[in-house]
């Protein structure tokens, strides 16, 4: 996480960890699961869990465990996902960020009747793990009052401090999201006021391990959280920390996590275990985020050798991105004085504005200079908007001074990419700020800018962190008001509801696409907590045309390859009519109806979409592919 205080790299700070584990750090489990010979054969102990611990271990260590029947798993780091920018000003009065309103926590439906809101009465505590809260002076600053405190509860770790002081910005930003009240002043949370428990896991290093996430779980649980919310994760898989998330899911919880920053198909963890449900980002134009992670959702694994090497691919939505929630320009709470904000109107209409090095307040008219390539006198005694692009932003700002300008807004040219951040060494001692570009219009056809920069509460940060408490905010205000319903039917509900965003259908970035709680709500109240037939589509219990249909009833296919790759396997059960349709890639097939069918001449590079169903095509049983 980056803030104005701290201008470290956002490349070093995005990036998740790397799944090679630490070189000292381990778990050690099994064996006859006697905790006290496990820490009598190790180095420093970091966490103790059920029947397990988390230690530093050496060679020899590590040997001797091994001979009395332990199992070492390496202890995997886990970081923090988001990096920051810091604009407007609600100091003045409260503000709803973008993102309330775009998932329905906010706002009214076509007849104009209120969504529904927050049902304190059954609210479920959400668990946020994190780097702490700002609930006294930490890291970073002091107490911030826009949340309702007596709501909020917090341990304190040996290694980490006190979960109700910051360890960083990171997870009060978090918090806020969640959670921030609705008092009249700051912003407001998805579930204002909601009851949070806060774990402690970061501080301002950044960085913590698979064992303390898991640690963590257990005492979300213990502290009788319902949500966990991560914004957070790192590269491979780990038993123990997927057994801790597993276990609270599978006793009615709901956990959620980030997919990632890096833009790319990577999955991280603790987001990638199919008891966690991974959250991406979109914007506030409803597009994805261009660091939005979108891992894939097929996997294919592999048995045997050689001429009896068989590959098998499935498709599982529950490792890749499941829904998306706002995660650019979020607004939320800092620890009190924490951060630096730039307050920028153009004709009173507020916009984005990145700092640079060279800062100040602005207040005058303007002038636009387009790409700013030569001196303009027009410019002369006003604030020089100006278009990125072909000369460097040095020269733009030194043309602007040149021209007698008091200062440049430099405006992005690439939507969807926020307020351009400029590096201005060796550039004219003037204000100059950058703005985004969906902000240009606004800007180009003000009369007078206005800009100020100051200490404040508040900042805006980007990041599938942000996008990951929105979603579990939602998931707390949907849950409230359907409180017998399990954490599993809630994440369906989310699913079945949501806003599709890319491609049409289920895709790997959106997963089923935008967060709509309303939606959500109004759905269990139709379908009930169990949802609908198919819960991809609350109208359509079958939908034989859609390749992304989960099927129906007990009808199921599933397939392998052999001969090399080349010979497609396929087969099928509970079908009645006398033959079966096979869509091998929309190649249809008409095969008797005897359980299976092969099919020679594949590409052995090449994945194949195939579908089993009725004769007549109505029912079909799920897509799968191989």
């Amino acid at each position: 996480m980056v803030s104005k205080l701290t201008k470290l790299s956002a490349a070093t700070l995005l990036a998740l960890g790397a799944s090679a584990a630490s070189a000292e750090r381990w778990i050690i489990k099994g064996g006859d699961g006697d905790v006290a010979k496990m820490k009598g054969n190790s180095g420093k102990m970091h966490v103790q869990g059920n029947n397990w611990i988390a230690a530093d271990l050496s060679d020899l260590n590590k040997g001797q465990l091994k001979k009395l029947g332990y199992t070492l798993e390496a202890d995997l780091k886990r970081q923090l996902m988001s990096f920051s920018d810091d604009a407007g000003d609600p100091t003045m009065t409260q503000l709803t960020p973008y993102a309330l309103y775009q998932s329905q926590a906010v706002g009214t439906d076509a007849n104009g009747d209120a969504y529904p809101s927050l049902n304190m009465a059954s609210a479920k505590k959400v668990c946020v793990i994190d780097s702490g809260i700002a609930g006294g002076d930490g890291d970073t600053g002091g107490k911030n009052d826009d949340f309702d405190w007596t709501n909020i509860s917090g341990g304190t770790d040996s290694g980490t401090g006190n979960a109700l002081t910051d360890g960083g910005p990171h997870g009060t930003h978090v918090a806020g999201t969640v959670a921030a009240a609705d008092n009249g002043f700051g912003v407001v949370g998805f579930a204002p006021g909601n009851p949070m428990h806060i774990v402690k896991v970061f501080n301002a290093s950044g960085w913590g391990y698979s064992s303390d996430l898991a640690h963590a779980a257990q005492e979300c649980a213990d502290n009788n959280a319902d949500i966990i919310t991560m914004s957070l994760g790192g590269g491979g898989a780990n038993s123990t920390e997927e057994n801790a998330f597993k276990s609270f899911t599978a006793n009615g919880g709901l956990v959620l996590a980030a997919a990632g920053n890096d833009g790319n198909t990577t999955r991280s963890y603790p987001a990638g275990y199919s008891s966690v449900m991974m959250i991406g980002a979109n914007d506030a134009n409803g597009d994805i985020a261009s660091f939005s992670q979108f891992p894939p959702t097929t996997v294919t694994t592999t048995t045997g050798r050689g001429k009896n090497r068989t590959t098998t691919t499935t498709t599982d939505e529950t490792v890749g991105v499941e829904v998306t929630v706002g995660g650019v320009g979020t607004l939320s709470t800092y620890p009190s004085g924490g951060t630096t904000f730039t307050s920028a109107t153009a004709d009173g209409v507020g916009f984005t504005a990145a700092e640079s090095d060279n800062n100040g307040s602005l207040n005058g008219a303007t002038y636009h200079m387009g790409t700013a390539e030569a001196t303009d006198s027009l410019a002369n005694g006003k604030i020089c908007t100006i278009d990125r692009g072909n000369i460097s932003f040095v020269d733009k700002i030194n043309n602007c001074h040149a021209s007698g300008g008091i200062g440049a807004v430099v405006i992005n040219n690439i939507a969807g990419e926020g307020p351009v951040y400029m590096d201005v060494t060796g550039a004219a001692s003037i204000p100059s700020y950058g703005a985004p570009f969906e902000s240009r219009s606004d800007i180009m056809g003000a009369g007078n800018i206005t800009i100020s920069s100051a200490t404040s509460d508040y900042g805006y940060m980007d990041g599938t962190s942000m996008a990951t408490p929105g979603a579990a905010g939602a998931a707390a205000l949907i849950w409230s008001n359907h409180p017998t319903c399990t954490g599993t039917e809630i994440r369906d509900a989310m699913k079945a509801s949501a806003q599709d965003g890319g491609t049409t259908g289920h895709d790997d970035y959106f997963g089923h696409g935008i967060v709509q709680a309303a939606d959500a709500s109004a759905y269990i109240t139709a379908n009930g907590c169990a949802g609908a037939t198919d819960p991809t589509d609350p109208t359509d219990p079958t939908d034989p045309t859609d390749p992304t249909d989960p099927g129906t009833g007990d009808l199921a296919a599933d397939g392998s390859r052999s001969k090399g790759g080349r010979t497609l396997n396929v087969n099928w059960s509970g079908f009645s009519s006398s033959n079966v349709s096979v869509s091998v890639d929309g190649q249809l097939f008409t095969e008797a109806n005897d359980g299976s069918s092969s099919y020679t001449g594949a590409s052995k590079n090449a994945t194949y979409t195939i579908k089993v169903c009725e004769e007549d095509g109505t029912t079909c049983a799920p897509t799968f592919s191989l």
